[in-house]
């Protein structure tokens, strides 16, 4: 794996890092204004930059053997380039000056399988671009410009979970996060518990084209019900005069707003467990954002004796799958599912705990 230096020819003046996030509760709700409870994982995305006196940005990707070069004012053709290419003009729109840049980027964040890989490269860009830049920025607003950094300039038309869990989050509390008044709080798992995260193996082909139109739906929902967003729902029966299937997406937005906020609470592992549950029901039978592969690797955790719950964390249509489990047994969890679901004819793997064998 290529370093700053082997590309460059020289040690870079900064590095930083953010981390990939799984969510725990709070799916397809915070670009409803609702709440999530997401946390940080173990896997971190690395910038490593230096003003270079040339005529174009570089961005090298060393976990994709790829190069990207731009101008200032032309937006690079390579996907990975632009998340990199909106940090800097997120920057230069506050109104500090980016000089032409040498960019290396390695990450150990899973990509393509929910656990906001975009994310973490945009925090920790601008994080990279904090330091070098002595900005006066926090962490929360170093949030809110990889949000726009992504919907400007990646395409993305996000909400704000991916980027405040890796700016904000640690991988051993969660995060609990209005996502309209970006209030929150740092909160303990249930005791005696620690995360699962498996991949599906199952590529998201259809994740984008479905979210969009989720997002659709729940929109019209909500000007259905006269309200600003479905946050807004206080009687949960107001949606059933709704058409289908908006009745179906509102319902599932009210349900899992009322998971979450009753998961932090305070509640303990079997009852944590109960609501991780209830939320990939929903997510499959009212969302629609699951699929039969994705339901039975779900089904195979839940019914593990070392798995208090699981379900499917992302936009869906494939990706991951995030489990709480008993301390301790984490690891062997997840080997004796990836095995079963191997049997089964699938190909998956582990990704929290790392596996032994990965660097």
């Amino acid at each position: 794996m290529s370093r700053f230096e082997d590309i460059f020819g020289q040690p870079p003046a900064v590095i930083a890092q953010a981390p990939g996030r799984v969510n725990l509760l709070g799916e397809h709700t915070d670009y409803n204004d609702g709440f999530v409870l997401p946390t940080a994982i173990p896997q971190q995305t690395t910038v490593s930059l230096r003003p270079s006196g040339g005529g174009e940005f570089i961005v090298h990707a060393a976990d994709l053997a790829s190069e990207s070069r731009f101008g200032r004012d032309a937006p690079p053709g390579d996907h990975f380039a632009q998340y990199v290419y909106g940090c800097i003009r997120g920057v230069e729109a506050s109104g500090t000056h980016v000089p032409i840049l040498d960019i290396h980027v390695r990450s150990t964040v899973p990509m393509g399988v929910g656990l906001s890989s975009s994310a973490a490269l945009e925090v920790a860009m601008l994080r990279a671009l904090r330091d070098l830049l002595s900005l006066d920025i926090d962490d929360v607003r170093i949030a809110q410009m990889a949000q726009r950094a992504e919907i400007d300039h990646a395409g993305v038309n996000c909400g704000i979970m991916d980027q405040m869990a890796s700016s904000l989050a640690d991988s051993s509390r969660m995060l609990f996060l209005d996502t309209r008044t970006l209030e929150r709080r740092v909160l303990p798992r249930p005791a005696g518990t620690e995360l699962l995260v498996l991949d599906s193996g199952l590529s998201r082909s259809l994740a984008a084209s479905a979210y969009n139109m989720r997002r659709a739906e729940c929109e019209a929902a909500s000007n259905a019900l006269g309200i600003a967003a479905l946050r807004d729902v206080t009687d949960a029966s107001s949606v059933d005069s709704l058409p289908e299937p908006q009745r179906r997406r509102a319902r599932h937005v009210v349900s899992e707003n009322r998971r979450v906020l009753e998961a932090a609470n305070g509640v303990d592992a079997e009852h944590f467990g109960r609501l991780m549950n209830a939320s990939h029901a929903s997510l499959r039978d009212d969302y629609e954002v699951s699929v039969p592969t994705l339901d039975a690797l779900v089904e195979m955790l839940q019914s593990h004796p070392d798995v208090h719950g699981a379900r499917l964390t992302g936009a869906g249509f494939g990706g991951a799958c995030v489990a709480l489990c008993r301390e301790g047994a984490a690891a062997g969890a997840g080997r004796d599912v990836i095995e079963r679901y191997r049997r089964a004819g699938h190909v998956g793997r582990m990704l929290v705990p790392e596996p032994e064998e990965n660097p």
